[in-house]
């Protein structure tokens, strides 16, 4: 009863999907997607996904949702470090062991637009 309390007495940030990082994770199996969306408000409300990774290569505090379904491997990156949002930079499904370089690079770019945009709007 007491987390069920804690829970309802979270504070949700608001969720900004960049690009097209919204359509791709629509694109997700079914099963996928529910717990890419279960994954993401937990982060919303302040919680740690499942399984997730630190992704440093693509820029500091960005992090990794990964899901693993019987259709295969999802990723989520996003950035939960700034002011009260959480930016989803990027949703792929992941075909091969290694993170396919043109992901990387479009996390990469998102999260360097993210930063210039935050600079000339007053933002840090």
């Amino acid at each position: 009863m007491r987390m069920k309390f804690e829970l309802e007495n979270m504070i949700e940030h608001e969720l900004i999907f960049l690009g097209n990082s919204r359509d791709e994770l629509l694109k997700f199996p079914d099963e996928a997607r529910r717990e890419a969306g279960y994954q993401l408000h937990k982060v919303q409300v302040g919680l740690e996904p499942a399984d997730l990774k630190p992704m440093t290569t693509i820029g500091l505090g960005v992090e990794e949702i990964r899901i693993r379904e019987e259709s295969g491997a999802f990723r989520v990156f996003y950035i939960a470090r700034l002011d009260e949002v959480v930016y989803v930079l990027h949703a792929f499904q992941k075909k091969s062991q290694q993170t396919p370089r043109k992901d990387i690079e479009l996390g990469q770019k998102r999260y360097r637009d993210l930063m210039k945009w935050r600079t000339q709007n007053g933002k840090r």
